[in-house]
């Protein structure tokens, strides 16, 4: 009786092993046996997430203006940039900043950048201003490259407070070349206005530059700042929302305009102007309301916590996701035509109908 009974517990414990191991490799297939298996997700590991993460010194920090201080980061084997570039600060907290490159694209051990100290900000500048200081290492992404200096007869800036940083390089550039330009710089006060007096240097031959300080003169003239401008010029903005928008408003037709926004526009925050909609999570099989003045990103996270996200203003693609089906209403400042095919910021961008479907 003994031989019978073992050779039964053998054949019971194979095969429960064989359906264990058959059981394990079908989930492995798709997560959510018995659901049909999805393709591998995309969800949170776009090619622009994949960019490597490099840990430069802070080898100078400078005070450049009332409220700005100026960071060098040293390092090795540095991708060259041009100017309009930005990089991604990961700060220690594990925010994720933007930051426009104001040094030397030809300093290949270094990248220089510059922030100004937001009170009433969500934290970031805060953190630079206070815990960034020469001797520490900081991580960053990139450098990418959003507001390009085009080929161009002529150009106009009109820049406004910190907004001259990403400037300042296409100034140099441009100076350099013997190319046609004027900027005209405004700011609350001169004290508080970045590179002042390396600008008003840079303009000294011809007087290009035009300097409007609020506590002096208000703020600067829009419609005399675009007036006669030579065919084709192109008009490159940068600061506050309404310095943005007057010039947008004010702008000839004919010009191109190259704007670039360190804060989303008050018209795409999340929820402005769109009502409700349901949010399908396909991965986890759960559908989800989205309430008119509710982000999708805290939809999402209401249910799946660990969903990454950082800057929330649709800047550094953190939260990007795969979109599997539905109407995207893209508010961001980031993603190119092709992504915006069939990705979403989900910290800023909704749905412009009754249902979307991410790979979550």
């Amino acid at each position: 009786m003994a031989l019978p009974r073992l050779r039964t517990v053998v054949l019971v414990s194979g095969a429960a092993l064989l359906t264990r191991r058959a059981l394990k490799r079908r989930i492995a297939r798709s997560p959510l046996w018995p659901l049909p298996a999805l393709p591998e997700p995309v969800s949170g590991h776009s090619k622009r997430r994949a960019t490597a993460v490099r840990k430069l010194l802070i080898t100078g920090r400078t005070v450049v203006a009332d409220g700005v201080v100026q960071l060098r980061l040293e390092g090795a084997g540095l991708p060259g940039w041009e100017p309009g570039a930005h990089l991604d600060l990961v700060l220690p907290s594990g925010l994720v900043r933007q930051y426009s490159l104001c040094g030397d694209p030809e300093d290949t051990g270094a990248y220089t950048v510059a922030t100004r100290l937001v009170e009433d900000g969500r934290g970031g500048s805060r953190e630079v201003h206070e815990q960034l200081q020469e001797g520490l290492e900081v991580e960053v992404r990139g450098p990418r490259n959003r507001f390009p200096l085009t080929e161009a007869p002529g150009y106009v800036f009109v820049v406004g407070g910190i907004g001259i940083t990403p400037v300042l390089p296409m100034l140099r550039s441009l100076a350099a070349s013997g190319a046609d330009w004027r900027l005209v710089y405004g700011g609350r006060s001169r004290a508080s206005m970045p590179f002042l007096e390396e600008i008003e240097k840079l303009g000294a031959d011809g007087d290009r530059v035009t300097v409007v300080a609020q506590d002096e003169a208000g703020h600067p003239d829009i419609a005399a700042a675009l007036g006669g401008l030579a065919p084709g010029s192109a008009v490159y903005c940068c600061g506050p929302e309404p310095l943005m928008d007057a010039v947008a408003a004010a702008l000839p037709a004919g010009h191109p305009l190259h704007l670039e926004r360190f804060s989303a526009a008050s018209g795409d925050a999340a929820g402005s102007g769109s009502g409700p909609f349901e949010l399908e999570l396909r991965r986890s099989g759960r559908t989800v309301p989205v309430a008119a003045g509710q982000s999708v990103l805290a939809a999402v996270r209401a249910e799946l916590p660990h969903v990454a996200y950082s800057c929330e203003q649709g800047f550094c693609g953190t939260c990007q996701q795969r979109v599997l089906a539905g109407e995207i209403d893209h508010r961001d400042e980031l993603l190119t035509d092709d992504e915006r095919g069939d990705s979403m910021l989900i910290c800023v961008s909704r749905c412009r109908g009754e249902r979307l479907v991410l790979d979550l």
